[in-house]
């Protein structure tokens, strides 16, 4: 469990954080929507303790992360950046997923077998050999999910994930997280991209100003308190936008992914019952 206790953080006199008090369980899939600026980034460095708090305290499974080295907090919980590029720093892919396997003492044989395992799961099997600085950013984003689950934390934290993706990379995104938390790996989720949120039946929490405003499941921000998004600076998704047209024609539907809206608009054109 993640465990974050009245935690503030603040760069020079300004607070980032305020009194943030949460609790992430084993297994769940999170979003962290805000829009830019909001804190959420902060947010993410304080769950492998690249950041401490300036008061209260954060804690991963026992271990206070003001105690705790980020070498040690690294094996549960792993971070891929926003800017995927800054975490490279060999010459081919290959070296950039064995690099911290070595570092956490898997045997050659396992390193062998992960770095393959991942590669091709990501559809990165094929340039192996070359330079992680010669990919698109797209690539170069999956290359930084392949690296972090080669050792297979407990925790995984994405942030922005989306960014650079296209449609095709974002359905493949959409089922490698879909499968980790099959597995019952933690997702945290970064983000302000509404529409790829909505995809998930999952735990939003909503940060604006470094403030948590929401805290609950996606169907109640979404189709409940969507002003709560207008307030911290974010869209709603296209779907409740088309909900509230639909009301005010006196139809009246509850969307749940965009999936289900597509298939209830296409039954409402034939004229069913939906």
């Amino acid at each position: 469990m993640i465990k974050f206790k009245n935690v503030w953080f603040r760069y020079d006199d300004e607070y980032i954080l305020k009194d943030i008090n949460l609790e992430i369980k084993e297994g769940e899939l999170i979003c962290i929507l805000g829009d830019n600026g909001a804190g959420k980034t902060t947010f993410a460095k304080h769950l492998n303790g690249l950041l401490k708090p300036s008061k209260g305290d954060v804690i991963i499974d026992g271990m206070n992360t003001k105690d705790t080295p980020v070498s040690e907090l690294s094996k549960k919980v792993a971070l891929v950046f926003q800017y995927p590029e800054k975490m490279f720093f060999t010459s081919s892919l290959t070296e950039e997923v064995s690099f911290a396997l070595r570092n956490f003492g898997f045997d050659d044989r396992v390193i062998e077998h992960q770095v393959e395992k991942v590669l091709k799961m990501f559809w990165l099997w094929d340039y192996r050999d070359r330079s992680p600085f010669t990919l698109s950013g797209g690539e170069q984003r999956r290359l930084a999910l392949a690296i972090v689950l080669a050792w297979d934390p407990k925790y995984i934290v994405m942030d922005e994930p989306t960014a650079g993706q296209d449609a095709f990379q974002r359905e493949m995104l959409l089922g490698a997280i879909r499968e980790f938390t099959m597995r019952g790996k933690t997702i945290i989720l970064i983000t302000h991209d509404i529409e790829f949120v909505f995809e998930f039946h999952s735990r939003i929490i909503l940060i604006d100003k470094g403030r948590i405003v929401f805290d609950g499941r996606s169907t109640e921000l979404f189709n409940e308190k969507p002003e709560l998004l207008r307030k911290a600076g974010l869209d709603i998704p296209f779907s409740i936008k088309l909900k509230q047209v639909l009301s005010e024609k006196g139809k009246h539907f509850t969307f749940e992914t965009l999936d289900d809206t597509v298939n209830k608009i296409y039954s409402l054109l034939r004229g069913e019952n939906v």
